[in-house]
This record gives C-alpha cells, structure tokens and sequence, in this order.
C-alpha cells in the first residue's frame, strides 16, 4: 500500500526538500524565510519518528515504507548540509557535513551489502543511531533557523548539536563496522 499513513508522512518528507531549499535560496529577500526553512526541517524530522510509530503501531509496514524512509533520511539531512555549507563554509562546518554525509554513505553501502549475505540483523538500527539522528534534526533545524529564540542564538546552538551528532555519528560507524567486521574478513 503505497499511500498508508506511515508512507504518506515519509513523501511528505521527501516533498518538503524541494520547499527547504526554495526557502533557504529566498533567506536574503526575505526575513522570515529562515525561520520557516527551519521549521519546515523540524516537522519533516519529527515525521521521520512518526512514520515508523504508525507503521508499528497500524501494522503497516511495508517493503516500499522500509526503503522509502531511509532514503528519505539521508535526503533531508544532505540536503540540509548542502544548504548550510553553501552559507558557512568555514572548515569547521564542512567537515561536520563531510563526517554525517560520508557516514550514511558508509554505513548505507555496509547495510546494502550485509543484506546481500544474509547479514542485515547484525547491522540494524542502533539506540545511538538513534539519538544521533534526533541531535541531527534539532542541530540541523537550528541552523537552519538562525534567528535568535528566547534570547539563544540558535544556529550557534545547532553547531553545537550538530558537531556533537558528527562525533556520535562517527562512533556509531565504527559500532556498525565492528558489527560487521567477522562478515567484512572472509
């Protein structure tokens, strides 16, 4: 069933990119245009958690659902990277984008072959997987934002978020990898 809910919000993510960048490209003629590329970036993030909710809690899983919603991930995220890199590439920065993007390069390759063999358990979803993809989308969506909230400078705040889900990324690569590194030496 391509159009269950769960699939619905995982299209939904994937059209948002389009309307992010449109935003993001429109930020110099327009103020607001910030503050909603950023919350545009945080309710795609937080249809990434409910599409998996729903698709458990509904018994709509789907083989089009677990493709889609990987892929939708790692869409949003490069993209967002892009988009800041574009406006700060300061070395500190494009390095952060540089660690997140390889990894899902990585680790998607890892997963794709482990699969291949017959080992993809050994490669699933992590805990730390999991709370590196939710400081990515807060760090991110704060970038994105930039304006000042309450008195916190959030893009200074979403480097912050963002460095420390590089560093968890990075950690988590090479949990995956020692996870398949019996597989990866024959």
């Amino acid at each position: 069933m391509p159009w269950n809910l769960p699939n619905t919000l995982t299209w939904a993510r994937i059209a948002a990119i389009p309307l992010i960048v449109l935003l993001f490209c429109m930020r110099g003629r327009y103020p607001w245009a910030d503050p909603a590329a950023g919350l545009l970036f945080a309710i795609a993030g937080i249809t990434d958690s409910l599409d998996g909710y729903f698709a458990r809690r509904l018994g709509q899983i789907s083989r089009l659902g677990a493709f889609l919603d990987p892929v939708a991930d790692k869409l949003i995220v490069a993209v967002a990277l892009v988009l800041i890199v574009s406006a700060d590439p300061r070395p500190l920065i494009v390095l952060t984008a540089a660690i997140i993007i390889g990894r899902e390069i990585t680790i998607s390759a890892l997963r794709e072959w482990m699969a291949e063999i017959g080992a993809r358990r050994k490669v699933a979803v992590s805990q730390l997987g999991k709370y590196k993809t939710i400081l990515q989308i807060i760090g991110l969506s704060l970038m994105l934002y930039r304006w000042q909230l309450f008195g916190l400078r959030t893009y200074q705040l979403g480097v912050v978020l963002t460095v420390i889900a590089a560093a968890a990324t990075l950690v988590s690569m090479v949990a995956y990898l020692r996870m398949a590194w019996p597989e990866l030496k024959r």
